[in-house]
């Protein structure tokens, strides 16, 4: 790690490279702890983008909290306080989803099994807007903000209920104003939309995997095909299915309950045929980095989080920390962190490891420093040129 940091401080080395070292040395902070508050396991994690400083949990308790990942104490050793709790007269079923307002930390959205999708003042606590959903449980809901020329033209949450139907609630009128219609399926959303404020995919449980244009009264744009037209490989009701069993999750990536993970175009809905192995049969929250070049994949598999080549689909390491089964992860891009959740009621941070230089880091370093001289080795960008002289 040493001599990345080192070829980065010189110039030799491209940003990207120090990044990706980062996330392939995250190791369990054992100095950094986060408060224990739910009770009953924790279903959902998200950072909010605008300071990169306070994180959304909801649990399996129906709590939602607001934590604060700043160290006001300036020790090496801390806890990330709960600075903020949802509890009781609100809530009283399972959180399956929360999600920050994009442009400020003042609203942020919540989804639960009680049939309800509020949006909530931050301030106050209290739900600012709410959607009743009659006789549909609400699964999953999205955020969806589009903006031109830095004006933000809407905000809409698409909800995902037991109703074969996308329903998109409009936050400024308070209505619902679109339906995007299914067949008699049960439907999810992603979590990011691949192609802008505008662009949703959704799944279900008929196997298959829609992308749609929330503008458009019409139907989908096209339906992800995991044989990519191939009918000599699948059977003619399951060709333009992306799994053959229940699909969980899209953004890139879909799971399902045929084991296996895909990475789509998601321009053309090709499948990549990248293959990542097997994987858990559970609803997954997984997430990806930002920023490395190529990218990683965090999934939660069993008690621990598995890093996967996001191109290639190499499983690279497995994070254990937790008790219990681990249900969703968090990357926070600023510091190359990691953040996961799980049934042991515990979130755990895993940060970069500036671990001590082994022989090859000091060779490294050692040949950089004297092979040539110092100036030899720097990056010309970065060397000094000013001079005290009159010419």
């Amino acid at each position: 790690m040493l001599s990345f940091v080192y070829a980065r401080q010189s110039g030799l080395d491209d940003p990207v490279r120090l990044r990706r070292a980062e996330v392939l040395g995250l190791e369990l902070n054992h100095n950094r702890d986060v408060d224990r508050i739910h009770g009953n396991g924790i279903n959902t994690l998200v950072i909010e983008v605008i300071d990169g400083r306070y994180i959304l949990s909801g649990g399996f308790d129906g709590v939602i909290m607001i934590y604060d990942l700043e160290n006001n104490s300036k020790k090496p050793q801390y806890t990330c306080k709960a600075i903020c709790t949802v509890v009781g007269i609100y809530i009283k079923f399972s959180i399956e989803t929360v999600q920050w307002y994009p442009h400020d930390t003042g609203l942020f959205v919540s989804s639960s099994f009680n049939k309800t999708m509020k949006v909530w003042d931050t301030e106050t606590l209290k739900p600012a807007e709410e959607f009743q959903f009659d006789g549909s449980t609400v699964f999953v809901s999205e955020l969806l903000c589009y903006s031109s020329h830095s004006a933000l033209l809407f905000s809409v949450l698409a909800v995902g209920t037991k109703d074969p139907k996308v329903q998109l609630c409009d936050l400024k009128s308070g209505w619902r104003i679109h339906i995007l219609q299914g067949e008699k399926c049960l439907l999810f959303l992603n979590g990011d939309s691949p192609g802008g404020g505008h662009i949703l995919a959704t799944d279900s449980t008929d196997s298959r995997n829609r992308v749609w244009d929330v503008r458009r009264a019409s139907g989908s744009l096209f339906t992800l095909d995991q044989h990519n037209g191939d009918k000599s490989k699948a059977s003619s009701e399951a060709v333009n299915t992306p799994h053959n069993g229940r699909v969980n999750g899209l953004l890139l990536l879909t799971t399902g309950t045929d084991d296996r993970m895909r990475l789509w175009n998601s321009a053309t809905g090709e499948n990549t045929l990248v293959n990542y192995g097997n994987e858990s049969r559970k609803g997954l929250k997984f997430t990806i980095s930002r920023g490395c070049s190529p990218e990683f994949v965090f999934v939660p598999c069993g008690s621990s989080v598995a890093v996967y080549g996001l191109h290639s689909g190499d499983l690279i390491t497995m994070l254990r920390g937790h008790y219990n089964n681990e249900d969703c992860c968090e990357f926070h891009p600023d510091y190359q962190e990691l953040y996961s959740g799980g049934k042991d009621c515990n979130v755990l941070a895993w940060v970069p490891v500036l671990r001590q230089p082994d022989t090859e880091d000091i060779k490294y370093i050692f040949n950089m420093k004297h092979i040539g001289g110092a100036q030899a080795v720097i990056n010309p960008a970065f060397e000094d040129a000013w001079s005290s002289g009159e010419d």
